[in-house]
């Protein structure tokens, strides 16, 4: 098994069980490594309804050190940060204050749509479909540029509820944010959650795993688990995507620095 490295806890308002729950199922599965990467605070007010209070960030933290007992897996401190305009006014001098081990980047909202949203998902039948992800590439290849993050998210997201561009517009749009996120030297995430949602199927497709690795963008896997029973789910296939895009090894992530190992 290799790590899970998207984990949640219920301080993220929609996730359920305790970290020790969460850390006992991957411990059951024989997962060696994983990170909590709950939803970031920020003193803006942005999204509460799904995120931690800034005034509850150190439970959060206290919850995940104490479960660094020296026994497997081992566990990691990490958080999911969305990138919106203006973040970067606290994240500059707070994320590398933390002792974090990785920072995930992602992109849940535009112009204050939640569009993975199921609440929002009726929203998708009044928008331009293209227009929407070409917005959405743009934030990605401005989250790489803030320098801030150590791997993407869910690359492809807006593909939840299976509203997809044409695949050369796909291409054509996606292209420029790789190459961000290349001259960035950030990671990118192979996130199987996808296969529990509308579309069933991983985060990101199968040709957008290609772009990446003729960027030589390294990859990590995370099941992006919100219950202890879907910690590790759809790893496997992860890795089956990742040899099928022609790649050989992922990256391990520790004080956010990588390493590569085989699979």
């Amino acid at each position: 098994m290799v790590p899970d490295y998207h984990l949640h806890t219920p301080l993220c308002k929609h996730a359920q069980g305790t970290p020790e729950e969460f850390r006992d199922a991957a411990r059951s599965l024989g997962i060696p490594e994983i990170c909590f990467t709950d939803h970031c605070p920020n003193p803006d007010g942005y999204d509460p309804g799904n995120r931690m209070g800034l005034g509850q960030y150190l439970q959060y933290r206290r919850s995940i050190t104490m479960l660094r007992d020296g026994s497997l897996p081992e566990v990691l401190f990490g958080i999911e940060v969305d990138f919106y305009e203006g973040c970067d006014v606290f994240l500059r001098e707070w994320l590398p204050a933390q002792g974090f081990d990785y920072v995930l980047g992602s992109v849940h909202f535009i112009d204050g749509w939640g569009f993975d949203n199921p609440d929002s998902r009726h929203i998708w039948d009044d928008v331009d479909v293209t227009a929407t992800w070409r917005i959405y590439f743009g934030l990605i290849s401005r989250l790489a540029k803030t320098g801030l993050f150590d791997a993407v998210g869910h690359l492809d997201l807006p593909k939840k509820f299976n509203h997809r561009p044409r695949e050369r517009d796909l291409v054509e749009m996606a292209q420029p944010a790789l190459d961000r996120i290349a001259e960035a030297g950030m990671g990118l995430e192979i996130n199987a959650s996808g296969l529990r949602k509308t579309v069933a199927e991983i985060y990101p497709s199968a040709l957008l795993l290609r772009l990446a690795r003729e960027r030589e963008i390294p990859v990590c896997f995370g099941s992006d688990a919100h219950r202890p029973e879907d910690v590790g789910a759809g790893l496997e296939a992860a890795q089956d995507l990742a040899r099928d895009a022609g790649y050989t090894e992922y990256f391990r992530i520790k004080g956010r620095k990588k390493y590569l190992v085989g699979l």
